[in-house]
């Protein structure tokens, strides 16, 4: 059986490359959009507040495979059919997006409203009291909720076999498909995905370590 899952490593390489890279897009897509939709969620203006609530209602409420079936058969009508792993980032990223928003929303929620006032006293715009002051506060409280809502997104990354992207464990069915052999596949399999999220826990580790001991300096 060993012999037979280090045979197959090299066809699941390439699966394994599409995994970590449409992880990495779709977390950075969910982390970016995800500011922008606490931005309108918490904004004071009725539209914008809206708009934030929608979104992530729809996102919520629907299913992320039907997202990704939306995202995929609309692409051509914006001139961009044919590309199935952008497909996949931005129907992954915009879902994730909306857990992120509503982790952020729940951190920024739980600073102490007077930091904002005693900013604007100082001087400081609205953008610096948010980037200097605001901001380095929430990411901290909030990451370890932000580790696991990429983790999720790579566990949710074999969605995207539906519409041909052949990511790892698509790779391993073909390769299953062929060989009537699932064990010494998917092992392999397994111990990939356990590659991709355990970099992620262990820069969360770091950056919980070194938030502690700026803390307590």
């Amino acid at each position: 059986m060993l012999e037979q899952m280090l045979k197959i490593l090299p066809e699941l390489r390439p699966g394994l490359l599409v995994t970590l890279e449409l992880t990495l897009a779709a977390a950075l897509l969910s982390f970016s959009v995800g500011h922008l939709i606490w931005w309108l969620r918490q904004h004071q203006a009725w539209l914008p507040s809206r708009l934030g609530s929608l979104y992530i209602s729809l996102m919520r409420g629907t299913p992320s495979i039907v997202q990704l079936f939306l995202v995929f058969f609309s692409m051509p009508l914006l001139g961009l059919g044919g590309k199935p792993l952008l497909a996949a980032v931005l129907a992954l990223g915009l879902n994730s997006a909306a857990y992120t928003a509503e982790i952020l929303r729940g951190s920024y929620r739980n600073l102490a409203s007077g930091q904002t006032e005693a900013s604007l006293a100082l001087g400081l715009s609205h953008l610096q009291c948010w980037r200097h002051v605001l901001a380095p506060q929430a990411l901290r409280s909030s990451l370890p909720a932000l580790v696991n809502e990429f983790t999720l997104i790579v566990k949710t990354t074999p969605l995207a076999s539906v519409i041909a992207v052949t990511e790892l464990t698509y790779a391993g069915q073909l390769i299953i498909a062929r060989t009537y052999e699932a064990g010494p596949v998917m092992l392999p399999v397994v111990a990939g995905y356990l590659l991709v999220c355990w970099p992620i826990l262990l820069l969360a580790r770091r950056l919980e370590g070194r938030f502690a001991t700026a803390r307590n300096a």
